[in-house]
């Protein structure tokens, strides 16, 4: 482990020590998806990288990196597997959590900035107010990384006497709650999925369990911090860039290799010297790559907005959550692509096609990125209000 003795301080000395980790994640790949989760040696040498202290404040011991150096980073870890990039994505986030809580509470249940959490934002658990905090039960789904995190987290609404507590305009109040991992209960066999396997997105629970006031914030997700990095609150949903950037540069990655191999059977002609070939790949290269270059146009305009303290545009709200459906969909459009050029080999399960296709389609089922999703931004293009999303 002496290549990653001494964590990144940069994004190129980042990305260096991820392309580094390559060999190691490729070999661990059955593991990943027999086992439903990341070798714990793995996740070691991710930490070891710096790649979980990227959101963290350089004054708490973090990287405090621009989310288009990130961007990069975790592209290239969802390149070499689907389910690392996304372990390595939402642990990467987790400074952004902890912005949201006082200092008192970050010391507390983040000693350091190495510690990562894992859970559902959703509101679907109950917070029970009662003096000093609340009392909450509920189940969440989808707690990815769960196994790895020292800190889980969970959407509530807040109740009073069991009844909903609501807001000015007649809303429920939501409220995201931080446990300690141990105090959850995790259901190590409710991860039975068809891609996406080895992230552990496993259920887990609390049952009338204590929660300090102070170990809770509100889903709105307003930070306690005063850099750039922290200033818009929606800024952790670009964590639904890297995965689709990284799994469609596999797929294209992986047809220029069956190239040198794979042949017509008819023909006896390479796969590289066929017509439909080169128009499939020169079609899915324009798709991606315009696709990426309007995500770092989009959120580099947000970055320096922040930079300069400017309050974000409803439009700029609207074309960022924008561009994450459309990189997310034309990533699996690219895929889709490839899948077809490989033809029948396609369809063997210890195809590399295969399984970035069972990949891609977890990434585009997330709620964030579904295609009723369009619909808040078209109202904002349209010159409407929207008023049921707290992102815009």
């Amino acid at each position: 482990m002496d290549n990653f003795a001494s964590p990144a301080t940069d994004k190129q000395t980042l990305l260096d020590k991820i392309k580094a980790l390559e060999p190691q994640i490729r070999a661990a790949a059955d593991s990943i998806e027999a086992n439903q989760c990341l070798p714990v040696e793995l996740i070691d040498s991710l930490r070891e990288t710096g790649m979980f202290r990227a959101t963290w404040p350089k004054s708490l011991g973090g990287l405090e990196l621009d989310p288009l150096s990130q961007i990069e980073a975790l592209e290239e870890l969802s390149r070499i597997d689907g389910s690392v990039g996304w372990i390595g994505t939402f642990a990467a986030i987790s400074g952004l959590s902890a912005a949201t809580l006082d200092p008192t509470t970050v010391a507390e249940l983040f000693p350091n900035p190495n510690i990562v959490t894992a859970g559902q934002y959703a509101p679907v658990g109950r917070a029970e107010r009662v003096e000093g905090g609340y009392q909450v039960t509920g189940q969440w789904s989808f707690g990815s990384g769960c196994r790895h995190a020292e800190v889980i987290s969970g959407g509530c609404l807040v109740t009073e006497n069991g009844e909903l507590v609501k807001d000015e305009n007649g809303r429920p109040e939501p409220l995201i709650i931080y446990v300690k991992k141990e105090q959850a209960q995790i259901d190590l066999d409710s991860w039975h999925v068809s891609g996406m396997r080895g992230t552990g997105s496993h259920d887990y629970s609390l049952t009338d369990h204590f929660v300090p006031a102070r170990h809770s914030s509100d889903s709105r997700f307003a930070a306690r911090r005063d850099e750039p990095l922290y200033a818009f609150p929606a800024l952790f949903l670009f964590s639904h860039v890297p995965m689709p950037l990284g799994i469609a540069r596999a797929a294209l990655d992986y047809i220029y290799q069956l190239g040198d191999t794979k042949r017509n059977h008819a023909t006896g002609r390479l796969l590289k010297q066929n017509g439909d070939a080169h128009e499939a790949v020169a079609k899915a290269e324009a798709s991606l790559r315009s696709a990426r270059a309007w995500v770092f146009e989009v959120i580099g305009d947000i970055w320096d907005s922040q930079n300069q303290g400017e309050k974000l545009t409803t439009e700029q709200r609207a074309l960022f959550r924008l561009c994450l459906l459309h990189v997310t969909r034309t990533a699996r459009d690219v895929v889709l692509q490839m899948y077809d050029v490989t033809a029948s080999s396609a369809i063997q399960q210890n195809s590399p096609i295969d399984r970035l296709m069972r990949d891609i389609q977890v990434v585009c089922a997330h709620v964030v990125v579904q295609p009723k999703m369009y619909r808040p931004a078209g109202k904002v293009l349209f010159g409407l209000e929207v008023d049921n999303d707290p992102f815009f």
